[in-house]
């Protein structure tokens, strides 16, 4: 599959899962308005396509994915909501469109954040899977977007001018503040079609190189890119004084890394053979990603 072929293959994914959202989060009341806002129309749905792809690796069809996809990406949404707000990054552009508090107003924004993560969980109650595997996929969820998880990462990242940054914290903090949802849609995606614990093992491996790997390319974006390409601010981690993988390894550095990883990501993968083709595809999608 050559990468045109792939990039052609998520978009078909983008546009399905476009309505599987839309189904999941219908327009009720104001504050649906603001979470439809921020959830549709846009982003790369890379969490929701690393659930289906590994789920796929075991079996094609798996009841509940759509709810777990969901579910995830309405945690995802929701902490971008919040990180954009004045409070947070303070930025005004999201997905090439302006952010929720800007297009609305900062309460809603707030309310609408807290609205998400709520009805993601309410999705996972909808899987019709065997209650137990429900719930570890739910606390699995929460660990993974709470304070051992995403919320972690963000108070690292909040608290790191506090004390000198090196590779060892900065990678600490973004397997926490990216890795941890990436982590789990390629976990949750595994269990859901049935997988045992050593290919979990090997698959959740795989997702701790890619969200590194993710995180290097937007540092280097950051850097890099122009705003109407990546689809919100750059410099802003330089003009707000952040240490990134870029301002501790250099620019040269930092894509050394990134490529560094991802060859050891496509290793992981080997035990499963072809199965894991559009997986290892992946790499190359977020290593070479433009926005």
């Amino acid at each position: 599959m050559d990468n045109s072929v792939f990039k052609s293959g998520l978009a078909d994914f983008q546009n399905a899962f476009e309505v599987q959202l839309a189904r999941r989060v219908p327009e009720q009341s104001a504050i649906s308005q603001v979470m439809r806002y921020a959830l549709l129309g846009g982003g790369k749905r890379l969490r929701p396509f690393l659930m289906v792809q590994s789920a796929g690796i075991f079996q094609k069809e798996t009841d509940g994915l759509w709810d777990c996809a969901s579910a995830l990406e309405c945690v995802h949404v929701y902490s971008l909501v919040h990180d954009d707000l004045p409070c947070m990054d303070d930025d005004d552009l999201r997905r090439g469109k302006p952010t929720a508090h800007k297009a609305y107003d900062e309460a809603m924004a707030v309310l609408a954040g807290d609205a998400l993560l709520t009805r993601a969980f309410r999705l996972m109650c909808q899987i019709p899977a065997a209650p137990e595997r429900v719930l570890h996929l739910m606390a699995r969820l929460a660990e993974a977007s709470g304070e051992h998880g995403m919320i972690g990462g963000q108070v690292l990242d909040i608290k790191a001018g506090d004390s000198p940054q090196n590779e060892a914290s900065i990678t600490r903090l973004q397997n926490l503040k990216t890795g941890a949802l990436i982590k789990y849609a390629v976990w949750s995606g595994a269990l859901l079609a049935g997988a045992g614990d050593k290919d979990l093992d090997a698959l959740e491996a795989y997702a701790d190189d890619l969200g590194l790997i993710f995180q290097i390319t937007d540092d280097i974006l950051d850097v890099t890119g122009d705003a109407k390409t990546v689809g919100k601010a750059v410099n802003k981690d330089k003009n707000l004084g952040k240490a990134t993988f870029v301002s501790i390894l250099g620019l040269a550095g930092a894509k050394e890394r990134a490529t560094i990883l991802a060859d050891r990501a496509k290793r992981r993968l080997e035990p499963f053979g072809e199965k894991a083709q559009i997986l290892s595809e992946t790499v190359d999608y977020v290593l070479h990603r433009t926005h």
